[in-house]
Formats: C-alpha cells, structure tokens, sequence
C-alpha cells in the first residue's frame, strides 16, 4: 500500500508539534488521522484529529482511519516511506490528540445508543470488535518493531484509556484525566481495560478503578502505578522528545525488554472476544434508566466537545 505524502492543514493550536529539530515533518493525512515523521528521531507522530461540534471518540471514521495507519505501517515493514526517497525506520510511535481538552472519549456513544434503540446488537458486536481489534494491533504489531508512547494532554475515557494503556509509555500533562465511566450506565469496559489494567497493578486494583466510574487525576495514576510519566501543562511534546532522546542511547536493550515482557503477559485475543461478547450480553439487558443516563452522558460529551 502507498500514500500520497499531502501536507495536512492541522488546527493553529497543534501547529508548533509539526516542528521537529530541523523544521516541519514530512505528514500523510488519512482522514480522521495524522501521520508526521521525525526523522531526528525515528519517530512516527500519530494525531487523532477533532471536528468542530463534535466529541473526539472512537468513531467508525476514526476506526477506519487507524485501520489503514496500521496495514500502511504493517505493509512497510515498520518502517516511513515517502515517494522514492530512501525508506527511514520507525523507532518510536507517538499517539496523541489535536483536541485542546481530550485525549479521545472513547466508545461512540451516540452509534451505541443507536444499535441498541433498534436492536441491532449484531452492529454493536462489529463495532466493539473493530475497537478491539484496533487496541489489539496497537500492543502487538506496532509495539513488535517500535516502542509506543501515549501522549496524553487532556481527558482519557473508557476506549481512550484503554488505547493509551496499550502503549509501551503512558506520558500524561498535570491537567490529563483518565476514567472508566461504562458502568455508570449499565456497562463496563470491553477492549483491554481488564487486561491491560492488570498488567499494570494486578487484578484487585484493576477491577476496582472499573467498578469505580471514577474519574483520576495523572498525578495519583502515576503514584499507582498505571501511568509512567506526569509533565507540566503545556510541555507534553517536549517532554516526549526529552524522553525519546534519553530512551534511544540504549533503544534496542529497551526494545527487547519491552518484547519479552509482551512475551510474557500476551493479550488473549480469545478471553478479550468473550468479554466483548458478554459484553454486548450485558447491552441487550440495559434498563430505561440506563439508557437515561446514557443519554445525559452524549449530550454532556456534545456540549464539551470544544474544550
């Protein structure tokens, strides 16, 4: 597969991350998704990229844009192409947000609601899987050939914090919160939390913070243990590239580490499809008020969506 590498126009308030050590970065744009180069660094920025009015979440278009960022960088061979110049390989992932208040909100709450107003809980499987699959290649064939770090600058919630716990590195800014908050309307989280979240700090803690709906502060995840790395407000990307630079002296020890702990505490693709199945189970059960207070939750993330 190969891409065009079009210029993407990013928003006046992510301007400045395009800049590398020596000027803008070579950037593809695939829709809801921008890919930017480093190559001082060997360092591939992936930007989820808002829409005015409109909540940052995984939505289908969202999903689809990753689906072609992952089979682009897995056909490449992990590493950046760009026309006929000579390739460069890819030695870090960064995930991040253009959004100046979220990470990304996770599900697509209003497309759930959808599906379970017509019954269509074939639709919500699909779309569950499709997430699933997404965090899935994200731990596993990214993390295979580069190490991935989440920048975090704002709100992660339910598939957002999942997303970001499957990376290698978990960097947060001061302001940045992270939550699970599907219980609060009859569900709970199906794509990685539980297994990710055990990896971290084992399984009481973990089914704690889901059963919670709690929403937390970088601060007291990092003194958890959950997340790695808290920076000021305002200097996430730097903060990033400090530690890409510090990191790269003795990358490739890092890497192989970071492998045979993968190697050792693997996802389960097959538990993590039960867990979708039970959880769309689950979906079939909600009550009205359940559904009430799913309402209440997309209209709050609609009259959020700007920040």
């Amino acid at each position: 597969m190969r891409l065009n590498a079009s210029v993407v126009q990013l928003p006046v308030r992510r301007m400045q991350r395009a800049m590398g050590a020596d000027g803008p970065m070579p950037m593809r744009s695939l829709g809801r998704v921008a890919l930017e180069f480093d190559a001082t660094q060997s360092s591939m920025w992936i930007t989820m990229r808002s829409r005015e009015h409109r909540p940052l979440n995984f939505s289908r278009e969202l999903l689809d844009a990753f689906e072609l960022a992952f089979s682009t960088y897995e056909s490449y061979g992990g590493v950046w192409q760009d026309g006929d110049q000579e390739a460069q390989p890819i030695h870090y992932a960064v995930l991040r947000s253009d959004h100046p208040a979220y990470f990304n909100v996770g599900g697509d709450l209003g497309y759930f609601q959808s599906c379970i107003e017509r019954g269509d809980f074939a639709a919500l499987r699909a779309y569950s899987m499709r997430c699933l699959d997404m965090t899935c290649r994200w731990f596993g064939a990214v993390t295979q050939r580069a190490t991935t770090i989440a920048l975090v600058q704002g709100r992660a919630l339910g598939g957002g914090f999942e997303t970001a716990l499957a990376s290698d590195y978990v960097i947060a800014e001061e302001k940045a919160e992270f939550g699970l908050p599907e219980v609060l309307f009859g569900l709970f989280p199906c794509t990685g939390a539980m297994s990710l979240l055990t990896r971290r700090i084992g399984l009481s803690e973990a089914e704690k913070m889901m059963q919670s709906g709690q929403v937390f502060s970088a601060k007291l995840l990092q003194e958890m243990g959950v997340i790695d790395h808290v920076c000021p407000t305002g200097e996430g990307d730097q903060f990033t590239r400090d530690f890409i630079a510090s990191h790269t002296k003795v990358r490739a020890a890092r890497h192989a580490l970071q492998r045979a702990k993968r190697r050792m505490m693997p996802l389960d693709r097959e538990e993590m499809t039960a867990v979708v199945e039970d959880w769309v189970d689950v979906a079939r059960q909600l009550q009205p008020q359940n559904l009430r207070v799913l309402d209440t939750l997309i209209r709050m993330q609609g009259n959020e969506s700007n920040g």
